[in-house]
């Protein structure tokens, strides 16, 4: 489409030379793209509908990458790819070789740090600007934050440490869900609108300034009335949490004003201490079915405009996961589900609406929640977490200290292990079993169907200890050629040859295919991918090719443990490992990544 405006911004300096009119123009123009490009090609588009005024009067009050801005966790950056010289590209968002869907350094020289994963955008600003002041740069650092990323604990953590120090360092809260603040009455609604005025903050610095130059007792009144004017502000406002931690807080601002937002931007630049603009923004701004129901468009597959997003009739693992424990809830007391504010993505939503007493959200806050639920456990319930894979990695002490060394009887349904697709290196979930297997004391499991899902959980419910239960994103590949028993540690297929494939997981019904087109192949399944049964290393020991496919990374992988074992047996054949080799896979859809990595059936066949 012809965009007017957008079609002529190369760069945030083309921004601040807009009048007001060709500001708005420039908004409607963006959400415009925005909406028919994540139409095309899926992504986040709520929250990004939300954030596009906010972006125009951050590049317009700032200057990138001079000043390092930062959005946290990326689901409000296609703003700002389209003021940062990425318009052309954008046509390519999420695709193969395209630019990506959160901020990515590589792309360009606006995005100072990749955000995939939420809450770390004041820690990694805060660091950028203290940076900046020991190297004697110019320019500052910025962090936006939405209220959802500043429920995890390390937004916190970086806000403790950011309060301590003087500095003109600045975070932008973008709320869009809740008040952080509950104001109070006309007094303080008066207030807010004096004090988002530029004028009153040219008086307040000019009288500072004044009081400080009295002879002998300048600094004494400037302290007492700086006393007396944060006593009267807390009275009205009942201080916030942000001046718990010794940050000064501005707003909240219309964050669909790009006129009061950049004045106020402008304000808190003249600050010598750590600030904090409250900014309010309505999710799917500007979209009317986004801003009606955001939950249903926070991150969307492609869809119809005019008809919007359709609910999926397509069954998922996540579902069958939430569905099993809504049956088990029914018949144990003692059944629990914990989420870190992914509920509906992890299938919770039916146990939520059936148990709430027994349903906790502790959003963004993994660490948090392996705790919590270890705490749960030792209580006498039987707590499952249910995460994506790539977000437990954030809590791998948690899962050592407070689990696997008590033997603490938790169970982990980790979502979207394997190959995730279009969100990139930041979400595909290739470590897990690396990092779960290097524990002492945990199980592993992984499932390659819903009936073989089914049985695992309950399973785990009734043997103890710690549980991993890992699956993939999607749908369960069927195949009607094998009955395939899942009941012990692991199954085998017998074929007439002498070559030995194994594997688990979503790869397993791939491999089905092979066995189909080649019936001398010898399939064997992992169900109970760790420990390593100790009957396959016997029954391995004679074989003189072995060929072990896994969809994660090689290093510390599955193969890699069974190798050792093997060797340590006096194992003498040939033992191929085919996994991801010690690398972030980029972004593509999942068959394709698979096809590329030699994991699918032809290339098996081939090999």
């Amino acid at each position: 489409m012809n965009y007017e405006i957008l079609n002529k911004i190369k760069s945030p300096q083309d921004v601040k030379k807009l009048n007001y009119s060709q500001i708005d123009t420039l908004c409607g123009e963006m959400r415009d793209c925005i909406i028919n490009t994540v139409s095309q090609n899926g992504g986040h588009l709520g929250a990004n509908l939300g954030a596009v005024e906010l972006t125009v009067a951050i590049h317009r009050a700032f200057n990138s990458p001079e000043d390092a801005i930062i959005f946290d966790v990326g689901h409000q950056c296609y703003a700002h790819k389209l003021l940062t010289g990425r318009f052309e590209a954008f046509k390519t968002l999420r695709c193969e070789n395209g630019i990506s869907g959160f901020m990515k350094p590589s792309e360009s020289k606006h995005d100072p740090i990749i955000t995939g994963h939420s809450s770390n955008s004041i820690s990694a600003a805060y660091g950028i600007y203290r940076a900046k002041k020991l190297n004697g740069e110019s320019g500052s650092a910025v962090a936006v934050i939405g209220d959802g990323a500043l429920t995890g604990g390390m937004a916190y953590e970086a806000l403790n440490h950011a309060g301590e120090h003087n500095g003109n360092f600045i975070v932008i809260l973008n709320d869009n869900e809740m008040s952080i603040s509950q104001n109070v009455g006309g007094m303080s609604k008066s207030l807010t609108k004096m004090r988002n005025k530029a004028r009153y903050h040219r008086f307040k610095f000019a009288f500072g300034r004044f009081l400080n130059h009295i002879p002998l007792v300048g600094k004494s009144l400037y302290k007492f009335f700086y006393r007396l004017k944060e006593t009267f502000k807390s009275i009205v406002y009942k201080n916030n949490i942000f001046s718990a931690f010794g940050f000064n807080y501005l707003g909240p601002v219309n964050g669909h004003n790009v006129k009061d937002m950049e004045s106020l931007f402008k304000i808190a630049q003249c600050y010598q201490r750590p600030t904090v603009i409250h900014v309010v923004t309505t999710k799917g701004k500007g979209y009317a079915l986004a801003e009606q129901n955001p939950n249903d468009y926070h991150g969307v597959a492609p869809f119809d405009i005019e008809i919007g997003v359709k609910p999926s009739n397509k069954v998922t693992f996540s579902d069958i996961a939430g569905r099993t424990l809504c049956e088990m809830a029914e018949n144990d007391s003692k059944i629990c589900a914990v989420t870190a504010a992914m509920g509906s993505g992890t299938g919770l939503s039916e146990f939520e609406k059936k148990y709430p007493d027994r349903f906790f959200d502790v959003a963004i806050a993994e660490q948090h929640a392996v705790t919590f639920a270890a705490g749960l456990a030792k209580g006498g319930m039987k707590p499952y977490f249910a995460v994506y894979s790539s977000f437990l990695q954030r809590a791998y002490d948690q899962i050592i200290h407070d689990c696997a060394i008590g033997k603490v009887p938790v169970t982990f349904l980790i979502d979207r292990a394997g190959i995730v697709g279009e969100d990139g290196e930041t979400h595909n979930g290739l470590f897990d079993v690396s990092y779960l297997t290097s524990i002492p004391n945990i199980s592993v499991y992984s499932p390659t169907y819903y009936d073989e899902l089914v049985y695992t959980i309950n399973l785990t419910a009734l043997q103890g200890g710690v549980n991993a239960i890992r699956y993939p994103r999607g749908c369960e590949v069927p195949s009607n050629a094998f009955k395939i028993d899942f009941k012990g540690d692991y199954t085998v297929l017998n074929g007439n040859g002498d070559c030995v494939i194994i594997t688990y997981g979503r790869l397993f019904s791939e491999y089905l295919k092979a066995k189909e087109a080649d019936d001398s192949l010898t399939l064997i399944k992992l169900n109970k991918i760790f420990p390593i049964s100790e009957a396959l290393v016997k029954g391995l020991k004679n074989c003189k090719r072995i060929d072990f496919y896994e969809e994660t990374v090689k290093s510390g992988g599955i193969g890699e443990h069974l190798s050792a074992l093997l060797l340590e047996s006096g194992f003498k054949g040939e033992f191929n490992i085919h996994a991801v080799n010690n690398e972030f896979v980029p972004m593509a859809k999942t068959d394709v990544i698979l096809k590329k990595l030699g994991l699918d059936s032809e290339n098996i066949l081939r090999s």
